[in-house]
C-alpha cells in the first residue's frame, strides 16, 4: 500500500473523504456504546507542536489511547527541530521510530518538507495556510445533524485564514456552495478564490453571506502570532460579528460552528453559544472521532470496512 499523507483535504479523493466521515460516525457510536476496538496496539503517534493547542492534543492523544496505541508529545524545546536540526533530518529519524506523525506548526512548507522525507504518514494538525483536521470534524457534525452536504450553502464570515482556506477545499471536494465575507485586506488567498470560483463566492457583507446558508462558521479575529494586530483587527472586524439576529437571515435549519476557542463579545455575541443553532461542543468532540477514522485510513485503509 502506497504511503499516504494528509496535509490538505485535497490529499483525499471525494470518495475517500466521504468514507472517512462515515467511518468517523461509526467509531463515535462504538465509543459511546463502550465497545472496545483497539486496532493500534503497539503503534505510536508522534505529535510535534510548534503551536500550542487544547483540542488538537487531547483529541489525537485520546484517539490513540482508545485505539490501544500510544502518543508522544513533542514541543520545540523537546526536539532538535527547536535547535536548528534540518526538517528532513528530523523526519528521517522520527519516522523510523513511530507509525504516524502529526505536526501543528506555522509554515505549511514545514509539514510538506517533513512529509517528503518521512517513512510514515504525516498529518497536518494546523498550519498558517490550512486546518484540514478541523474541517473533518465540521463536516462530520453537519452530516450527523443535517445529512447530505452536496448542494448545500455554507457561509464563512470573518478572517480569510487557514480555516477559510480549508473550507474552500471542502466546497470543491464535496460539491457545496461557499459564500465568504471578510473585511477588506483580510480576504482568503486570491489564488484559491480564482481556482475554485465554480463553488466559492466572495460577498460584500456578513448579511450577504448568511442569507439562505445552511451552515455559518467563523474563527477568532486574531490568531496565534497576530496578537500585535489585535486592536486593528477589532475595529476592522466589528461588522462581521456573528449574532442570533444574523443567523435569522439563514436557512431555518442553519447550524453555527466555531473551531474554538471562541472570544465572546468579539467574533461572536455574548449569548451565541447558548443558541440552539450553535453546535460547537458536538463539533469539538468530533475532532476525536474524525481523526481516529483518518489515522485508521492512513495506516491501513482496509480498516474502513473492517468489522469491529
Amino acid at each position: 500500500m502506497a504511503l499516504r499523507h494528509f496535509l490538505t483535504l485535497l490529499d483525499l479523493t471525494p470518495d475517500e473523504l466521504t468514507r472517512i466521515l462515515a467511518r468517523a460516525q461509526e467509531l463515535k457510536a462504538m465509543q459511546h456504546l463502550g465497545q472496545l476496538y483497539q486496532p493500534f496496539k503497539g503503534r505510536t503517534l508522534g505529535m510535534i507542536f510548534e503551536k500550542s493547542s487544547t483540542r488538537t492534543r487531547i483529541s489525537f492523544e485520546t484517539g490513540m489511547i482508545q485505539f490501544g496505541g500510544g502518543a508522544i508529545f513533542l514541543s520545540p524545546r523537546d526536539t532538535q527541530l527547536g535547535r536548528g536540526e534540518p526538517i528532513e533530518d528530523s523526519a528521517r529519524v522520527i519516522s523510523r521510530m513511530v507509525d504516524v506523525v502529526m505536526i501543528r506548526t506555522f509554515a505549511h512548507a514545514t509539514v510538506e518538507r517533513f512529509a517528503q522525507f518521512s517513512n510514515v504518514p504525516v498529518i497536518n494538525g494546523l498550519t498558517d495556510d490550512f486546518h484540514p483536521c478541523q474541517l473533518l470534524a465540521d463536516l462530520q457534525t453537519f452530516l450527523e445533524l443535517r445529512g447530505t452536504i452536496a448542494g448545500k450553502t455554507f457561509a464563512w464570515i470573518g478572517d480569510g485564514n487557514n480555516m477559510c482556506h480549508s473550507y474552500i477545499h471542502a466546497a470543491h471536494q464535496l460539491d457545496f456552495k461557499l459564500k465568504i465575507a471578510s473585511p477588506y485586506g483580510f480576504e482568503p488567498n486570491p489564488q484559491l478564490l480564482e481556482k475554485y470560483a465554480h463553488c466559492v463566492q466572495l460577498v460584500p457583507t456578513s448579511e450577504d453571506a448568511a442569507e439562505g446558508a445552511h451552515l455559518i462558521s467563523t474563527d477568532v479575529w486574531a490568531s496565534m502570532g497576530q496578537e500585535s494586530e489585535q486592536n486593528t483587527r477589532k475595529r476592522r472586524f466589528a461588522p462581521y460579528q456573528i449574532t442570533p439576529r444574523l443567523l435569522d437571515l439563514a436557512s431555518p435549519d442553519v447550524l453555527f460552528m466555531h473551531c474554538l476557542p471562541a472570544h465572546r463579545g468579539e467574533e461572536i455575541s455574548e449569548e451565541l453559544l447558548d443558541d440552539a443553532r450553535a453546535v460547537v461542543w458536538q463539533e469539538a468532540e468530533n475532532r476525536l472521532h474524525a481523526q481516529k477514522a483518518l489515522m485508521e485510513f492512513l495506516l491501513f485503509e482496509q480498516g474502513l470496512t473492517a468489522t469491529p
